[in-house]
């Protein structure tokens, strides 16, 4: 009598782990780096958005186009979040006194896939 619930506790056990395992994916994401100069002022203003082209871009909705014609940094973090690309993180790159800011915005948006190696 023991073995047979120590038997079905074993086999539960072991049906649920494999299941949880199946249904575990990792996530892949695409990567984007989008390129803010800001005026040297100190106030933040905009001179222009630059996106260089990137494989992550290709056959998307969002384009380099239409991201270097948005006019500031939280229209682009809107835009961005619209299509489901999440902002990671921020650096800034500062040459001399009077020099642009260069801020190098990176986002990412996870891939969908189902069962990458699994035939």
């Amino acid at each position: 009598m023991k073995i047979n619930i120590l038997l079905s506790i074993f086999l539960t056990l072991l049906l649920t782990g494999s299941c949880l395992a199946q249904n575990q994916q990792k996530s892949y994401y695409d990567y984007l780096e989008v390129i803010v100069v800001q005026k040297p002022d100190n106030k933040g203003k905009i001179k222009r958005i630059r996106v260089e082209p990137q494989p992550s871009l290709e056959g998307k909705i969002v384009t380099s186009k239409l991201i270097e014609k948005l006019k500031g940094t939280s229209q682009l973090l809107n835009y961005m979040n619209q299509y489901n690309w999440e902002f990671v993180d921020r650096k800034a790159i500062v040459s001399g006194e009077n020099e642009p800011v260069w801020m190098s915005y990176i986002f990412r948006k996870q891939i969908p896939i189902k069962n990458p190696s699994h035939h």
